[in-house]
């Protein structure tokens, strides 16, 4: 038993830097531990994955809005519209045969990843645009002498330039964002994640945000949809919490530390993380609901 708390605790850390990093609640990589890894039933797999995500977005959602890495807005409306679909994904998973449930999230995380590459390919090398700002206002604060008058103008003058940023969306851009949570709150109540792999495709393809931007918006929009779908399941008594305690205890620590590195890594090996990491989970679910693991 404790063996098995000590691995939850470690799997979660490493979900934790990636959920930070990606705008994902953590459930792609979650689900297939929890079902491959821990032999957890599917429906508890996405259960116990739905309840998780809730504490590791919370800590990069926080992180991600200090760094002005997000679009709060866009990400209060995507989770809003998510929160009133992700019971009736979770009823649906209910109603489903187990390797119908696993077989749709290797289906669409197979999708998300095409689209993740392709805008990878499509990127220009080399750091983003945030990514610079960020080194000049770390070579900035790094500078001897600086009085804490200058260090908090420093750090004004950075906030400024990221704000800069931000998209201004129109009411039609936050229409698409409702349309978007709704598509992800369904997703994340049936198949047990945040739905950050749909809705951090979807915000760069046709809203025109950034990587960087996209993951933290996806988390402010995970945080709020995943609440209604967690407790639904924990009333339908389908969450192992010894081990989803477990991994939000190293998740929330990863989540931190990851939604920091995403200053420092370039976009365009962000998104070919993000889409690996998509094939990866894709490949093992579909394997091991036919038999082939």
């Amino acid at each position: 038993m404790l063996e098995m708390f000590l691995a939850a605790i470690a799997c979660g850390l490493v979900i934790g830097v990636f959920s930070g990093m990606l705008g994902i609640g953590g459930g792609t990589v979650m689900v297939p531990l929890l079902r491959l890894g821990f032999g957890l039933p599917a429906i508890v797999s996405t259960a116990t994955s739905l309840f998780t995500i809730i504490p590791t977005s919370i800590t990069g959602f926080v992180t991600h809005i200090r760094n002005r890495t997000c679009v709060p807005k866009l990400g209060v409306v995507a989770g809003i519209a998510g929160a009133f679909v992700s019971p009736v994904g979770v009823l649906l998973a209910n109603a489903s045969p187990s390797w119908l449930v696993m077989l749709v999230m290797a289906l669409i995380m197979g999708y998300s990843a095409w689209k993740m590459f392709r805008k990878a390919f499509a990127a220009p090398r080399g750091v983003s645009t945030i990514a610079n700002i960020r080194k000049a206002f770390d070579e900035r604060s790094k500078r001897a002498g600086l009085s804490p008058e200058e260090q908090k103008a420093a750090r004004a003058a950075h906030l400024a330039e990221m704000d800069a940023l931000l998209p201004k969306l129109s009411g039609k851009d936050l229409l698409k964002g409702a349309l978007f949570g709704l598509i992800a709150g369904l997703a994340s109540g049936y198949v047990g994640v945040g739905g950050g792999f749909i809705m951090v495709p979807l915000f760069i393809s046709f809203l025109g945000i950034s990587m960087k931007q996209a993951s933290g918006t996806s988390l402010i929009a995970i945080l709020i949809l995943a609440i209604p779908g967690t407790i639904t399941q924990g009333m339908l008594g389908n969450i192992d919490f010894l081990i989803g305690l477990a991994m939000a205890c190293g998740s929330i620590p990863g989540a931190f530390l990851g939604a920091t590195l995403v200053n420092y890594i370039p976009e365009r090996r962000l998104r070919f993380v993000f889409g690996g990491f998509l094939v990866l989970g894709a490949i093992l679910l579909a394997a091991n609901e036919f038999g082939v693991l």
